[in-house]
């Protein structure tokens, strides 16, 4: 996952300007630890910081058309580079980089090209011949983008906002699925899928044609040159990924490079649910698996009534040969946290709570000498997987919900898996964000995704069900049906009450009964949001770099509209997995075949 850093029409085109886009772009280096590249044309300044995993000899960027005549800088990448190349064949490549294509695709089909691009990306394009240029993002928006305004009238576009903060006088998130054209004079959504406009589709439910997209959008992410493997948290979104990379991994040509092994990673408190079950999965698959463990001790501080929260960096395990290492003890967690929202860039409570600790692992991941990782992000905005789907009143709102939740990813789980693993230099692939599995999955009628207990069906049914392959198993039965833990609360609930244990630690009640007069906007409700909103201000004082994160009421990662599903929401609004009170601790007992149960009369 690289960065990007895009100045265009400053006025001062000086050596000093020139030596300012250099510092900035410097800012972006963990990004891209492997190459940084700059084109100055006139006012113009492309910059880049290279994370190279296709082709990493020679596909250093900006890159250029034959005449360098369209320059480019992209981050993110390209799964379906090589048959745009084929029709392409007129053109001369210079390098094996998925991203070249975007050059010569503009110099065919001028600005109407992106919807051809199957992948993540984010790019700015410059047209010299006339100084023209369009910049755009992916249609989830899973690699991050800012663009902001100078006050001398520059145009500034940046992977993260600590790029243009300082230099901007205004700046936002760049949209996802848009496209700003400097000839057109702005932007425009050039991503316009049939699921945007929340009308409730009909296409009925089948198992067959789900499980295929998915293993075909797993399967082009296996496109790298450099070693990979897979997050694992044990729950059913990971474990499908890790499943079906381990099915195919064999056939792919990084195993001739690389192996046929599959890696697997996982953090969690000692005894945390993800732990036991991820290794129980990676067991199951026949993984190297690695995982790390943190612990959270409390003692008694100088006030008796107060706790300080240490968070111990303990062991990591390289299994299935289970020989303990023990590396370090000190107090990772809580001290990381200035670090983490530095690079996530949010004050978000459910963010930063999940952030933590996929920012520790991905600094062991690195050290192992990987680059890139697939993860599971998605699924539970498309299936409606998370707790409070349980009180969703029908069809028509649960899918409005869904439709929702995809529409805010790239300000939730999307910047936390990027900014995590890319302040160390890792890129996360994400299979379930897959433009075509995702116009599949929203495609049929949301009564199958509806959590029927009567029926047999409990949250994300229809993913499991697709997976249920009694003949030939994905995985174990146990974990295929395993209940939803968010991230968060699957690395070990210890760890969410220790956070909120350290808050209050840091934040006075009167700080906090205070807090709509110092925080007017998004107004912190808890000392743990308080705190968190503290440390973002110190990184990003201004005005525009609060409003890129969102706010409003929230119960279980739910959006403020599906707070109204249960009046006692409102008195909860822990965005805890264990806010959806009753859900988590409910059981299934009377599901007794979670099989498909086929409707009657042509109705659900």
């Amino acid at each position: 996952m690289c960065g990007i850093l895009a100045v265009l029409g400053c006025v001062d085109n000086s050596q000093a300007k020139r030596s300012r886009i250099i510092e900035l772009s410097r800012r972006l280096k963990h990004r891209g630890p492997d190459w940084s590249g700059l084109h100055c044309h006139g006012d113009c300044y492309l910059a880049h910081q290279r994370l190279a995993i296709i082709d990493p000899t020679s596909g250093d960027q900006p890159l250029y058309n034959e005449d360098k005549t369209v320059i480019v800088t992209v981050n993110g990448e390209i799964y379906n580079h090589k048959q745009l190349r084929q029709n392409l064949s007129s053109h001369r490549f210079r390098t094996g980089s998925d991203c070249e294509v975007i050059a010569h695709l503009y110099e065919e089909h001028g600005e109407e090209f992106i919807d051809m691009l199957d992948g993540m990306f984010s790019f700015v394009l410059l047209d010299t011949r006339d100084k023209s240029f369009i910049a755009a993002r992916d249609a989830i928006g899973i690699t991050p983008l800012y663009l902001g305004w100078g006050l001398d009238g520059s145009i500034w576009f940046a992977s993260e906002m600590k790029a243009l903060s300082d230099d901007c006088e205004r700046f936002i998130s760049f949209p996802p699925g848009h496209i700003y054209s400097s000839k057109k004079g702005g932007l425009k959504r050039w991503y316009t899928p049939p699921w945007f406009s929340e009308q409730i589709p009909s296409t009925p439910y089948d198992p067959m044609v789900l499980r295929e997209t998915f293993e075909k959008a797993v399967v082009k992410r296996l496109m790298t040159d450099v070693p990979f493997g897979v997050l694992l948290s044990g729950g059913l979104d990971s474990s499908l990924v890790a499943a079906v990379a381990n099915r195919h991994l064999a056939d792919s040509a990084i195993a001739q490079q690389w192996g046929s092994q599959l890696h697997t990673f996982c953090i969690g408190l000692k005894g945390s649910p993800d732990l036991k079950a991820a290794k129980e999965v990676a067991d199951y698959l026949g993984t190297r698996h690695h995982e790390l463990h943190f612990t959270v001790q409390v003692t008694i501080s100088r006030h008796p009534s107060l706790f300080c929260v240490k968070m111990i960096f303990c062991y990591f395990c390289w299994l299935p040969e289970a020989t303990f290492l023990l590396l370090f003890l000190y107090q990772e967690g809580i001290d990381a946290l200035e670090e983490v929202i530095y690079h996530t860039e949010t004050y978000d409570v459910t963010t930063i709570r999940a952030s933590t600790p996929m920012f520790l692992m991905s600094r062991k991941i690195k050290s192992l000498g990987v680059k890139m990782v697939l993860s599971g992000e998605g699924s539970d905005e498309i299936f409606g997987g998370y707790l409070y789907f349980h009180k969703a009143p029908n069809k028509e709102e649960f899918h409005e919900e869904t439709c929702r939740k995809i529409k805010a990813l790239h300000l939730y789980d999307c910047l936390r898996a990027n900014k995590s693993t890319s302040a160390w230099g890792i890129e996360a692939r994400v299979p379930f964000l897959d433009k075509e599995f995702i116009n599949t999955a929203m495609s049929i009628d949301p009564e199958w995704k509806m959590i029927r207990s009567d029926l047999g069906r409990i949250e994300k049914w229809v993913l499991r069900n697709a997976f249920d392959d009694e003949k030939n198993p994905y995985l174990p039965k146990h974990i295929l049906y395993r209940q939803k833990e968010q991230f968060s609360d699957g690395v070990g609930y210890s760890w969410i009450d220790g956070l909120k244990e350290h808050a209050n630690n840091q934040v006075t009640d009167g700080m906090l009964l205070h807090a709509n007069y110092i925080y007017p906007e998004n107004t912190p409700t808890t000392k743990e949001a308080y705190h968190y909103r503290t440390i973002f201000e110190k990184f990003f004082p201004k005005n525009a770099a609060r409003s890129t994160v969102p706010g409003g009421p929230s119960v279980a990662c739910s959006t403020a509209k599906a707070v109204e599903w249960d009046a006692a929401w409102s008195k909860n609004p822990d965005p805890s997995g264990r806010a959806a009170l009753g859900v988590h601790e409910a059981a299934y007992e009377d599901i007794v075949d979670t099989k498909l149960a086929e409707p009657k009369n042509g109705s659900l």
